[in-house]
């Protein structure tokens, strides 16, 4: 039976945020949701929660959201719903399987090679070792934790995100490199990757850090994204070996529909695929 009166307020979004927490959600993901709720609680106006109203909030999105983004938000408002015990729940909108993805938003070996050398040249080293290690390893920003000098000599670390356990191998040239890094930065325990203040790196720090080298190293702002560089560790993998089950392993997807958006060709490589079938015979003269 569904509850009647329900008003989405502040505290209410604040103890969802805390229960996102205590499900070990990502960091990303509690604010995103909190985020998109908050926006929820901005169309109702004070007006208590219907299936109408949510319904109507739903058509609103199309409005200035294209469905995949809309299909986000309404993730969102019905992981709250269950919290809240309301008996509601909007469908998504559907969307047809994207078979390629934009070319312009790929980061491509070429890019990642020239940020790491605008990023020598210009004597950051963290965001130098950071990138080569979210490359090489596939791992999340959120993981970055995990790579701490115990990790780094042992040449493996455990991870450990959304209730599941995995192993992460570190290369053998990488742990040299990260070895002579924090060597060189006076770090002896505990993870290598922090801030001034002792902080985990954040999404948003990395971005930003990666968004500066984009001038000098002739690479799009679109393409210096922190999940680009775990992108092309998966294309990388999956060229080399032609299997997504373990890709999907690796990466630490509950599911394998996940990781084939990982593996997904480029429309450029697309389009030389279909020209290259040949079919288009004897053409006739206007």
């Amino acid at each position: 039976m569904a509850k009647t009166g329900h008003k989405l307020t502040a505290a209410q979004i604040e103890r969802y945020a805390a229960h996102l927490k205590d499900e070990e959600r990502a960091e990303n993901t509690v604010e995103k949701y909190v985020r998109d709720i908050g926006v929820f609680a901005k169309y109702l106006g004070g007006e208590a929660i219907t299936k109408e109203g949510a319904v109507a909030w739903k058509n609103s999105l199309t409005e200035t959201r294209k469905a995949t983004s809309a299909n986000s938000m309404l993730a969102a408002l019905n992981g709250y719903f269950e919290f809240a015990g309301l008996d509601i729940k909007v469908k998504q909108f559907k969307v047809q399987r994207k078979t390629f993805l934009p070319s312009e938003k790929e980061l491509t070996e070429a890019d990642y090679k020239k940020l790491l050398e605008a990023a020598k040249s210009q004597g950051r080293h963290r965001i130098y070792h950071v990138m080569q290690t979210l490359c090489a390893t596939g791992l999340r920003v959120s993981e970055l934790k995990y790579i701490t000098m115990e990790a780094i000599k042992h040449g493996k670390t455990e991870i450990m995100n959304k209730n599941k356990t995995r192993i992460a191998f570190i290369p053998d040239r990488l742990r040299n490199a990260l070895l002579r890094y924090a060597k060189q930065r006076g770090i002896y325990t505990g993870s290598i990757f922090v801030t001034r203040t002792g902080s985990q790196l954040s999404r948003g720090n990395i971005w930003a850090e990666m968004k500066k080298l984009c001038p000098a190293a002739g690479v799009e702002d679109q393409k210096a994204r922190p999940h680009g560089l775990r992108s092309l560790f998966a294309r990388t993998y999956y060229r080399a070996t032609k299997d997504i089950a373990k890709l999907a392993d690796i990466l630490g997807h509950g599911d394998i529909g996940t990781t084939r958006i990982y593996v997904m060709e480029t429309d450029a490589e697309h389009r030389r695929i279909i020209e290259s079938l040949g079919l288009v015979k004897h053409l006739c003269g206007t």
